[in-house]
């Protein structure tokens, strides 16, 4: 009986650290591309980037990140004068996980809003 408890336990174990492998990297990837989106936010909403050139921006550091996003996705609304109004930034995602009888989505909504002093 206590061999079949430490074979139990050891499988829990693997099953946890295989689970956390697979689930671990979407979000973390999640998170740096939401810190990259506050940070383009925090610097558009003072510079004169059409929202063209923010969109692009983003869009090239989900690549990096290896995020599946198409350009069309990622929404930039500026409101207000440039460098003087607000910004917000919009890139929902979904991320396919393909666990052993269990695959799922992970659906991500990485946005922010970002106004100016002014």
């Amino acid at each position: 009986m206590t061999a079949l408890k430490a074979i139990l336990g050891i499988f829990v174990i693997v099953a946890a650290v295989y689970v956390g492998a697979e689930l671990v990297p979407a979000y973390y990837a999640n998170y740096e591309f939401e810190d990259a989106i506050k940070t383009e936010a925090t610097l558009a909403t003072y510079s004169t980037k059409s929202e063209s050139d923010i969109r692009d921006t983003v869009f090239k550091k989900a690549q990096e990140l290896e995020i599946p996003i198409t350009r069309d996705q990622v929404r930039v609304q500026r409101f207000g004068l440039q460098g003087t109004g607000s910004i917000s930034i919009e890139a929902p995602y979904v991320v396919h996980v393909e666990l052993p009888g269990y695959p799922m989505d992970i659906h991500f909504d990485a946005s922010t809003k970002n106004k100016g002093v002014f």
